[in-house]
């Protein structure tokens, strides 16, 4: 699903994966990383409609 720029334009921009990651991982609730097909930059996401969720790590 292409994302509508209207919200492309409201969300942060992360410029590397590992940006968007480290800041997902601070969050207080669970988010998702992904490169939108607009900015090209990564965004993040609550929504995991329809996605693979990877489960946490053992440790």
């Amino acid at each position: 699903m292409r994302t509508r720029l209207s919200i492309c334009r409201k969300k942060v921009r992360f410029r590397t994966e590992d940006e968007a990651r480290s800041a997902a991982r601070a969050a207080a609730v669970p988010l998702r990383h992904y490169r939108c097909d607009r900015c090209r930059h990564f965004h993040l996401t609550s929504r995991t409609k329809g996605k693979r969720v990877p489960r946490p790590a053992e440790g």
